[in-house]
């Protein structure tokens, strides 16, 4: 089986969603493939500003992201995207250093220097995510089997055994016909 994940790869919730993924693989027979799509663009037109971006930094991190995946893939999307997260590539609270991620995962540092030109790409690939489920969800999305749905949301990653049966009860409610949405308690910081 292969699972899907449109992520932004500036949210930290998402990061522990990708890792708790690649965990599933470890006890599940799921691959990943890896694609971009962007709070930036989910966001335009509103007149609140959830991610508190208004100098539109948040265009950086996927743009980075779209080239990488645009020429080179979604393996090499998956690599950059943990690279960019690791503490070693100086990411305490947040992304580290672009470039350094960039070379850590095999591809070219000049990838950094991104810019509009991928926003198309970025738009499109952020378009194909919100086909699965429409615009009332956020990051990331993952579809497996035929099965969509958005998160799940943790802030603590799931390991092992612990890993697997969260996604074998995702995909359980999520194939439900009529299903909607399941939330938990009140998010916590994210625990890396």
């Amino acid at each position: 089986m292969i699972a899907d994940i449109w992520f932004d790869p500036s949210c930290p919730y998402t990061w522990l969603t990708s890792r708790w993924l690649i965990e599933v693989t470890k006890v599940r027979p799921v691959g990943v493939r890896w694609h971009v799509m962007s709070l930036s663009v989910l966001n335009e037109g509103r007149e609140d500003d959830p991610e508190g971006d208004p100098e539109g930094y948040l265009w950086y991190p996927v743009r980075v992201c779209a080239a990488v995946q645009q020429k080179y893939g979604s393996d090499a999307l998956g690599r950059c995207y943990t690279e960019l997260w690791k503490t070693e590539n100086g990411a305490e609270d947040w992304i580290g250093d672009f470039a350094r991620a960039l070379e850590r995962a095999g591809l070219p540092a000049e990838l950094a220097t991104a810019g509009p030109e991928y926003d198309d790409f970025v738009r499109a690939s952020h378009a194909e995510a919100m086909n699965h489920l429409g615009p009332h969800v956020g990051t990331p999305i993952i579809v497996a089997d035929g099965v969509a749905f958005f998160g799940p949301v943790v802030s603590r990653l799931p390991t092992g055994e612990q890993a697997g049966r969260l996604w074998d009860g995702t995909l359980l409610v999520a194939s439900t016909p009529g299903f909607h949405e399941l939330k938990g308690a009140v998010h916590a910081e994210p625990q890396r």
